[in-house]
């Protein structure tokens, strides 16, 4: 049923960021020739008006199909033919709906909480490396680790992690006033447990804040922040090797790891919870893959919108569409075999577990 409730929201995100483009589409008076979820044959069709809505058998992508969009088209009513500001609006309304929709899901996730967990330190222990060379202390807010923003307090330890090394930079607000500490050793070390034994941490505490309204809305835009930061960092860590084939997920890995997230978690409700959250997460990574300046992507297609625009308003000559058509094609083809390996990776990965 996990899987089954995963695939399910799987496809709502697919269907959201489509619908972004139809509605846009759609009020701008352009034509849609098919507005389809899934890819491949057709298991369901159905002719309204001008535009044919269809369910597909393959249950990977969807697709909006606008006249004119890919080829030239003397049709007044066609994608190529609308004002550069619409096809703009239209290319990033599906964007634009899954960061919203992965908003929609955060607030349904904290919407109900009644404190949240902040940044503040409340204690830190006196051997603390933490503390050592007029580093942290007690009422610091910390602001910035090396320069990137804490938007929730989850950002400590994750920050650490994937920068490295032994010192930091940190950024805090201390007594009103905002001051950098420049070399603050994170150097973990051995804490009673409570348990009779010990551990490695840092040793201090956060402090717990009570949640007005404001509050969580503030939460909820500051984990949309932090979803966005960390696709971010996640594409600087492949680029630099940090990160590799093996750490990439299609929609079958994200599916296995949706499921595993469900039968780790203790309760029916913390399990939805949770599976909420890793949607809301995976809603906003889908808005900011997609505005990739890549081709095949809506954010390449941005990108060739802004230069063909350009370029047509210096040259006074419009350029054939057909060689746009042929680079998306391209990389729609790259794309699709890039999204198959991973695919067949995931499987081979759940089938060797």
């Amino acid at each position: 049923m996990t899987i089954v409730l995963a695939i399910l929201l799987f496809s709502v995100l697919i269907f959201v960021h489509e619908l972004g483009h139809f509605l846009v589409a759609k009020a701008s008076g352009v034509q849609v020739n098919e507005f389809s979820l899934f890819m491949g044959p057709a298991i369901f069709k159905k002719q309204v008006g001008e535009t044919r809505y269809a369910i597909r058998c393959i249950p990977i992508g969807g697709y909006c199909a606008m006249e004119g969009e890919d080829e030239d088209s003397d049709n007044p009513r066609a994608f190529g033919q609308a004002k550069w500001w619409k096809r703009f609006l239209i290319l990033a309304a599906g964007a634009f709906m899954n960061f919203l929709a992965g908003l929609v899901l955060y607030a349904i996730v904290f919407g109900p909480s009644q404190q949240f967990v902040v940044p503040e330190v409340t204690q830190i222990e006196s051997n603390s490396a933490l503390a050592e060379n007029n580093g942290l202390q007690a009422g610091d807010r910390i602001l910035a680790i090396d320069g990137e923003r804490l938007y929730v307090q989850s950002d400590f330890n994750m920050i650490l992690n994937v920068k490295g090394g032994e010192t930091h930079s940190f950024t805090v607000r201390r007594n009103g006033e905002r001051i950098t500490l420049p070399e603050v050793s994170t150097e973990r070390r051995e804490f009673p447990d409570g348990n009779g034994g010990t551990s490695l941490r840092y040793g201090l505490t956060f402090g717990v804040k009570q949640a007005t309204f404001g509050d969580r809305v503030a939460y909820v835009w500051n984990t949309a922040m932090d979803s966005v930061r960390t696709v971010r960092l996640s594409l600087q860590m492949l680029f630099s090797g940090q990160a590799g084939f093996k750490d990439l997920s299609g929609p079958v890995g994200i599916v296995d790891q949706i499921n595993t997230v469900a039968q780790e978690s203790e309760t029916k409700q913390e399990a939805m919870l949770n599976i909420l959250y890793f949607m809301g997460f995976i809603a906003i990574n889908l808005a900011v893959m997609n505005m990739l300046p890549l081709p095949a992507l809506d954010g390449g297609r941005i990108v060739c919108l802004l230069l063909t625009t350009a370029v047509e308003a210096i040259t006074k000559k419009k350029i054939n569409p057909k060689y746009e058509a042929y680079l998306h094609g391209a990389g729609m083809i790259l794309l699709l075999g890039l999204m198959a390996v991973i695919m067949f990776k995931d499987i081979f990965t759940i089938i060797k577990r």
